[in-house]
């Protein structure tokens, strides 16, 4: 497998390619945005220069335009080739691998996914009783199961729970503020090994948190073009206490992280789609003109890139991550800013003129008619065993309360809309005290993590043989990737403010997206497990960086070694540090010694 993403020519020098950026891996700098070979005089003035740099190259060996490969003659700057590396580089998709690397491609984040698999179906059922908020969501899933709708519940209902005994629904309809899809999810694993054991309720989490695992691995690997960073971002995320617990637990995190992930990657696909569209359409119209490029009117506004399938796939992903949970909505607005800058840039690249207002006229204005109202109808549809009901909550309100002006809607959207508004006043004035509730200020160095789960075995129970034993689940982050990943965000500012890498901004964005909302609401009940929605990016970041410590393909020798010595020593102290924390994450019987010797801040206790 290949230790760097930096390929070199013939004579060892290496190639400004969107995998290294000739500086790294991954690279520093914008190496897909290199400046654009855009011509411009007229031919006598282009015969003229090339006679210069002719000279230039016999009297100064080097200095040719053959040395510089993000220069290219007028003639040559709008080939399709031309086109595509300098819009996306040399390595444009898993294909473009060496046959031997190619099947790596696959099983690098296969390999993280089964590993991440291990650590989060063992001991699924551990422990057998509802812990923290599954007293909510798993309870609401039994009754999608059921009804297709949320009912109320008698007061011993979780006991029921326990004991294996679900089915003590009542008749009547239960309030609830969070959409259907997290719910949904979890209701699968019921239907598929029963509501009435807590593998069944936690299969859904479990696998989803495998699947996220798979993503990320697979998005190291698009972003940076490594096989081994690929591989460093999945393992850093696999092992992550944090992720870990939100995996084998039946709460909704978990798949808003997943469907947020989800629609980043494909947001990255139609990256390169985009521009392979915008290199191949410049190039029939550089094909169909007799001065070998584009005409001057063409390279005004750029040529229309046409329907893009995978903004249509982010468009669906992001209106399953809202219908998990309505932070979503900061991803939707991050993304889509992102995705349009993303084209902006293209534009700029290829040589279009009117590179900005192109952009937003050609491409932004599609785009947003192409996510919106996309993940709106996805959202809409989430609701359809709301919908499909008779008595859900608020289902009549509409026929009761009748409005003027507005009797053009149906009764069940009006009802529906009510039922939003009235979710919407709930969150806004959730601030009733919680001992467990922590400040978004804190939540990057793990100030205060959230107890799912505590109890203290006595002597004789099983795997206790001291006088006090303590079985707890705390989803506390392994201090390598969260610490760690605090310390990259600083450095990925730096890379992206000075050397313009659209794979700095583009983590940085999933991180605000996620993390910086929670600010604007200080009197607001939070939870540090809300942070589980931009983990995945703080990985990529930590990944990044760690991809910088690795060096260049053109490193000296000790240099690399060197790199490679540092990175796998961080990998080594997570490993170490998982196994460390790993009773406390899956609610292991140990000695209360033990447990107090994992409570690293007295915060955490």
């Amino acid at each position: 497998m290949n230790q760097s993403p930096v390929p070199a020519t013939t004579s060892g020098t290496p190639v400004a390619s969107p995998a290294t950026g000739g500086s790294g891996a991954p690279a520093p700098a914008d190496s897909n945005e290199q400046p654009s070979a855009r011509p411009t005089g007229d031919l006598t003035r282009s015969r003229r220069t090339t006679a210069l740099e002719n000279t230039a190259a016999a009297l100064l060996p080097g200095r040719g335009l053959e040395r510089h490969r993000w220069i290219a003659r007028p003639t040559e700057a709008y080939t399709a080739q031309a086109l595509r590396e300098r819009l996306i580089g040399g390595i444009q998709s898993w294909r473009d691998y060496p046959a031997s690397l190619r099947l790596w491609f696959w099983l690098i984040p296969t390999i993280t996914a089964v590993l991440g698999g291990i650590l989060r179906f063992f001991r699924l059922d551990a422990p057998h009783s509802l812990v923290f908020d599954e007293t909510y969501y798993v309870k609401d899933a039994y009754s999608y199961l059921v009804s297709g709708y949320e009912r109320s519940w008698p007061a011993n209902a979780n006991d029921s729970f326990n004991a294996g005994n679900p089915n003590v629904l009542l008749n009547t309809p239960e309030y609830v503020v969070h959409p259907p899809v997290g719910k949904w999810m979890i209701t699968f694993g019921m239907w598929l090994f029963g509501g009435d054991n807590p593998f069944g309720w936690r299969f859904g989490a479990a696998l989803t948190g495998t699947l996220t695992v798979f993503l990320v691995s697979l998005i190291a690997l698009k972003l940076f073009r490594s096989h081994t960073l690929g591989a460093v971002a999945g393992l850093l995320l696999a092992i992550d206490g944090h992720h870990l617990v939100l995996s084998r637990t039946a709460l909704l995190d978990v798949f808003l992280t997943f469907w947020i992930l989800a629609a980043f990657g494909a947001l990255l696909l139609d990256r390169d789609d985009g521009r392979r569209r915008l290199a191949s359409r410049l190039a029939a119209q550089a094909a169909a003109s007799t001065r070998g490029r584009p005409s001057p009117t063409q390279l005004v506004a750029g040529p229309w890139l046409g329907m893009r399938w995978w903004r249509l796939v982010a468009g669906i992903c992001l209106g399953l991550a809202v219908g998990t949970k309505w932070s979503a909505l900061f991803f939707v607005a991050a993304f889509g800013l992102m995705t349009v800058l993303w084209d902006l840039s293209a534009r700029r690249i290829a040589g279009i003129r009117s590179w900005f207002s192109a952009g937003i006229l050609k491409d932004g204005l599609l785009a947003f008619v192409t996510i919106i109202p996309v993940a709106a109808l996805t959202y809409a549809a989430t609701w359809t065993g709301w919908f499909l009901s008779k008595d859900a909550y608020y289902r009549q309100w509409a026929a009761t309360n009748p409005a003027a002006g507005w009797d053009w809607l149906p009764n069940s959207v009006r009802s529906l809309a009510h039922y939003h508004l009235e979710a919407y006043k709930f969150h806004q004035g959730l601030s009733s005290d919680h001992p467990y509730e922590s400040s978004p200020w804190t939540w990057l160095l793990m100030g205060r993590p959230t107890s799912f789960y505590y109890q203290t075995p006595k002597q004789g129970t099983p795997g206790c043989v001291v006088e006090t034993c303590s079985s707890a689940i705390l989803p506390v982050g392994n201090p390598v990737v969260w610490w760690g990943g605090t310390i990259a965000l600083v450095i990925l500012l730096f890379w992206w403010a000075g050397r313009r890498d659209w794979r700095a901004g583009a983590i940085l964005a999933g991180v605000a997206a996620g993390y910086l909302p929670w600010f604007m609401y200080p009197e607001r009940t939070m939870f540090i497990f809300y942070a589980v929605s931009f983990e995945p990016f703080l990985v990529l970041g930590l990944t990044y960086v760690l991809g910088l410590v690795l060096g260049r393909s053109s490193d000296p020798p000790w240099r690399r070694r060197s790199g490679l010595y540092v990175v796998g020593l961080v990998l080594v102290l997570a490993v170490l540090a998982t196994a460390f924390f790993y009773p406390v994450l899956t609610a292991e019987v140990i000695s209360y010694q033990e447990w107090r010797m994992r409570m690293w801040m007295p915060s955490w206790i």
